[in-house]
């Protein structure tokens, strides 16, 4: 299979930076600044023996990087290490601990998940990451995130399996991972230094892997971009299983 690098038209700075669909990957970093493990509190209806019940599918390390305040959290399951694809679940929690909103397919990275994301490893991030802001070359779909709607997000070329790009980025969500929350996912700030990239978003599905994003079929990324509340605190928890699963 011929690897084919994801072009698109955006400023000159953007396609030096750019992650997701630009000559350089889509990537990621650690989190940016602290956070807090989850509430344990039993809700209203439960007796003091019960806890509610937990993001499924994660471990006590992967637990434990979940805001206390995150009310949202889209879990994001790959399935193996080195696999491009994987499924996304949307959760919310209540007083009876996380329920599922959704659910559905997605890509990620080329090569799969990563530790230690580097700029051009074609690899997603393991992590837990806030989601801030969203945009698209499309009119805001009704999300209350901050939408940036601009011509910049038009994608073009192939990927990685011959797929056309059109229409990628019709609706993005930025998952902040080494770059500034409160910004247009278009700003190409690298925090914690280019050489670990940066532009990871949730966007459309092209039919194939990513260079470090997670990509959603159309519909589900208009659902997902209704759905985000900033006043829940919305989290992306992404990795393969077993990473998870720690």
């Amino acid at each position: 299979m011929t690897r084919r690098t994801c072009r698109f038209l955006l400023p000159v700075a953007a396609l030096l930076l750019a992650g997701c669909g630009a000559p350089d990957p889509d990537e990621a970093v650690p989190p940016p600044g602290p956070v807090a493990s989850e509430a344990k509190a039993p809700g209203p209806g439960h007796s003091l023996g019960s806890a509610p019940r937990p993001l499924p599918g994660l471990g006590p390390m992967t637990r434990a990087r979940v805001p206390a305040d995150a009310r949202q959290a889209v879990v994001v399951t790959g399935r193996g290490k080195d696999s491009p694809e994987s499924e996304a679940v949307l959760y919310e929690r209540t007083p009876a601990g996380w329920r599922a909103r959704g659910g559905w397919p997605a890509h990620n990275a080329l090569n799969g998940w990563t530790d230690d994301h580097r700029l051009g490893d074609l690899r997603s991030p393991v992590g837990v990451f806030t989601l801030s802001d969203a945009g698209g070359l499309l009119p805001d779909p009704g999300t209350r995130l901050p939408y940036d709607h601009s011509v910049a997000f038009t994608a073009t070329g192939s990927g990685f399996e011959g797929e056309p790009l059109a229409g990628s980025f019709d609706y993005v969500v930025a998952i902040d991972y080494n770059r500034r929350p409160g910004t247009s996912p278009l700003d190409w700030s690298r925090p914690f230094g280019s050489e670990h990239g940066g532009g990871i978003w949730f966007h459309v599905d092209h039919g194939g892997p990513t260079q470090a994003c997670v990509s959603l079929g159309r519909a589900h990324m208009k659902e997902l971009l209704r759905a985000l509340d900033p006043d829940r605190h919305p989290v992306v928890v992404m990795g393969d299983a077993v990473s998870l699963a720690r």
